[in-house]
């Protein structure tokens, strides 16, 4: 039996899978490549010394997906695959709701069809809106400021109440924070297409000499040097969380709702001076005013996840700075240089 990753060969889809194969299971990704490289399975294999199974499919098109279905042996699904882009997602609202809502219930209807009624979903944070303090914790009302952030409160309602029709379904919904880092091997990372729209892939995109400088986004905000405070996680713990999630939906029917983050806030300025110190490189950057929409401080509660699925974060700040940098001067196009 195995395993479906939509979104598979995207930035955490990868990580993912890598730990997946590394633990014995099979794995079946489905992936557009929209947004990631068909090269990320020729470094998975390298890592893992095995290679997923891949269709290049839309999983919009229920028949594509159907043969999936038809094919492989699936027992349940983590469904990463959707667009991510915050300021994308203003410009653009109707293409976000169209594919990442419709996109999942194709997917949903598809996985009712074949009786496979396991789902971990690629939550976000950014259901927790603007208005609840930190830290962050499940129980907290849902809201959204922006497309993006609608389509993630929007699906989650969506597959609870897919479990309420039906309480044959297992369904984990993992909130997270701010994925950052790379794989240590420094074969697999966070590769965006043009500019990258989250602060880590910024600041090292400045290291290898693409960008000339950062915008640091407002520095009269109420910490530690007044500028933003975001719990950030390495994307290989955030990988096991995963695969956490996936033991547990296994062994309880229900709706399972989980913050995936380290527990603790970093600042901006944080961030950078410690990928400075780490990598010994200088970060040019300048300040510029606050984005609409942007809160000072934002962390998670992790003790619900530790828990009930034994999982915390183990890499530190440093660790996702030196990691970062190892993929980033490894591969300074991502993997459009191979």
């Amino acid at each position: 039996m195995s395993i479906l990753v939509t979104g598979g060969a995207g930035y955490i889809g990868s990580h993912t899978v890598v730990e997946l194969l590394n633990m014995g299971k099979d794995v079946v990704i489905v992936d557009n490549l929209s947004n990631s490289s068909i090269l990320v399975l020729d470094r998975i294999k390298e890592i893992t010394g095995k290679r997923p199974e891949f269709y290049q499919i839309d999983i919009s098109n229920k028949e594509l997906l159907r043969n999936v279905f038809e094919k492989e042996k699936i027992e349940a699904v983590i469904h990463f695959a959707g667009f991510k882009a915050v300021d994308e997602s203003v410009k653009y609202p109707v293409m976000y709701y169209e594919n990442n809502i419709m996109s999942t219930l194709s997917l949903i209807e598809i996985m009712t069809e074949y009786d496979v009624k396991k789902i971990v979903f690629s939550s976000s944070a950014t259901v927790y809106g603007i208005n609840n303090p930190s830290p962050l914790v499940e129980e907290m009302p849902t809201s959204a400021t922006n497309p993006y952030g609608y389509t993630k409160v929007m699906l989650e309602q969506i597959l609870k109440d897919v479990y309420v029709a039906d309480s044959d379904w297992s369904i984990a919904l993992l909130r997270y924070f701010n994925p950052i880092g790379a794989h240590e091997s420094g074969m697999i990372g966070e590769n965006p297409l043009g500019i990258p729209n989250n602060l880590m892939p910024f600041i090292a995109q400045v290291a290898i000499g693409k960008r000339q400088e950062l915008s640091v986004f407002g520095n009269d905000y109420d910490t530690v040097d007044g500028t933003g405070v975001r719990d950030y996680i390495h994307v290989v713990d955030l990988a096991f969380g995963h695969i956490k999630a996936l033991e547990k939906i296994s062994e309880s029917k229900k709706v399972h709702i989980y913050n995936l983050g380290s527990g603790v806030g970093t600042s901006v300025l944080e961030l950078i001076k410690t990928f400075e110190v780490e990598n010994k490189i200088q970060i040019p950057y300048k300040i510029v005013p606050r984005r609409a929409g942007d809160v000072a401080i934002c962390f998670a509660n992790a003790d619900k996840a530790l828990n009930e699925l034994n999982w915390k974060t183990t890499k530190t700040i440093a660790d996702m700075c030196r990691d970062t940098w190892n993929w980033q001067s490894k591969n300074p196009n991502g993997y459009r240089q191979s």
